[in-house]
């Protein structure tokens, strides 16, 4: 798999291979961000392909924790800054764009033939005040996985819309199952669910007005989304006892068949089927629609940023061209069961919902960056907190927004 990403440079040729020769050498210095071993071999095989098109450029590739990562960020950027440092796109980067350490790129994504065409769906979380900031290397989709076999015991079919799911969780707890698994001992599963009830009654706009502080939580558009939550709490419920529960846990009552559904992204996938589920009782759809807006997902990003520091701009730029060609991201994304932000890279059409999720995404209004993301972390670790205890008792609700609105006061002062 990974020997496939250095030879899918040929594709640039021998003309690019002298033409790069040609040039002076310089440097390049990447930091990376994921040692788990796909991602990491996936970075690496990258890297190498990146050295064999650019012979002469003398490549240094660091790779680390990612929870360390976004300690030392900020000082990094501050500091000694490599020329190419990996962060997340939508309201995360926006602190580092804002405070002026992040380079603006939008004349590489007004030049470059990939940027250009393939990355529409993405473009506008990698944008702020119009201009662009990094190019993506991969993406997930989030929506509903439900168990395919109790779908069809029951007669159901995938809701399309807030109704036709209810009327499904009528259903299911008509037969002794609970309609929806989750474990919300970490909090941020709980922010999935909100973000899509969110998504689905008020929009992307309101999404991204929220978690910038520019509308409060006692707002009647996000108390509409807490009336919604409520109603999916008392006539679909969630599983007893999901504050005790790791995501991990919650796969438990889903293999059993004790539970139906989970609103989940797809890196959970090959966590259902260790746990016994085979590939055909497992099914996914996008979460369904509630108002009439335009349908929006949750489709975390990874990506790529250029320091303004940085001391090697220009083969910056160049390493970011090339991770944005549709053979290195179809290469790079099939090896860890992601997507490819580029629209024209190819995907593993043997994996049906990587199939699925590319057809969601990329139909999609507009590509949430996932609240935790989304929102700075002091505003995101209380918003988790108080949707979790709403979850616990909705008769919290006016506690749980007056503490956000008071905290998000302090956060966005």
């Amino acid at each position: 798999m990974f020997k496939s990403l250095i030879r899918a440079t040929a594709a640039f040729g021998t003309a690019a291979l002298l033409s790069t020769s040609a040039l002076a050498a310089g440097d390049l210095v990447i930091t990376f961000d994921d040692l788990n071993p796909d991602k990491k071999a996936a970075f690496e095989a990258a890297v190498e392909a990146f050295k064999k098109a650019n012979p002469d450029i003398n490549v240094t590739a660091n790779n680390g924790d990612r929870e360390a990562h976004k300690n030392t960020i900020r000082n990094a950027l501050q500091n000694d800054a490599p020329d190419v440092i990996t962060w997340y796109p939508g309201n995360r980067m926006g602190p580092f764009v804002d405070a002026g350490l992040f380079a603006d790129i939008s004349d590489l994504w007004a030049s470059d033939e990939n940027l250009k065409g393939n990355f529409n769906a993405i473009k506008p979380t990698m944008s702020r005040d119009g201009k662009q900031w990094g190019v993506p290397y991969s993406y997930y989709q989030w929506g509903v996985y439900y168990r395919k076999d109790i779908y069809d015991k029951l007669s159901l079919k995938e809701p399309a819309t807030w109704d036709e799911l209810l009327a499904n969780c009528d259903k299911m707890k008509e037969a002794g199952v609970t309609p929806f698994t989750i474990g919300t001992k970490f909090l941020w599963t709980a922010a999935g669910v909100f973000d899509y009830l969110n998504l689905r009654t008020n929009g992307y706009e309101v999404h991204n007005d929220l978690t910038a502080g520019k509308i409060k939580y006692s707002d009647p558009k996000i108390k509409a989304t807490f009336a919604n939550w409520k109603e999916m709490i008392e006539r679909c419920s969630f599983v007893k006892n999901h504050a005790t529960m790791s995501w991990q846990d919650a796969i438990a009552p889903f293999a059993k068949g004790d539970a139906a559904m989970y609103v989940m992204g797809n890196f959970s996938v090959g966590q259902y089927k260790d746990a016994g589920l085979k590939d055909e009782q497992i099914d996914f759809f996008p979460f369904p629609k509630i108002a009439d807006v335009p349908r929006a997902e949750e489709a975390p990003a990874d990506a790529f940023f250029i320091p303004a520091k940085a001391k090697n701009i220009e083969n910056a730029k160049k390493f970011l061209s090339f991770i944005a060609t549709a053979e290195i991201q179809g290469t790079w994304n099939k090896a860890i069961g992601q997507l490819p932000p580029n629209a024209a890279a190819e995907i593993n059409k043997d994996d049906k919902f990587i199939v699925e999720g590319m057809e969601t995404v990329s139909t999609a209004a507009g590509l949430a960056q996932f609240y935790d993301r989304d929102a700075p972390a002091a505003m995101a670790k209380a918003g988790m907190e108080g949707f979790q205890k709403f979850m616990l008792d909705t008769s919290t609700l006016d506690e749980v927004l007056a503490n956000l609105d008071r905290v998000q006061a302090e956060v966005y002062k």
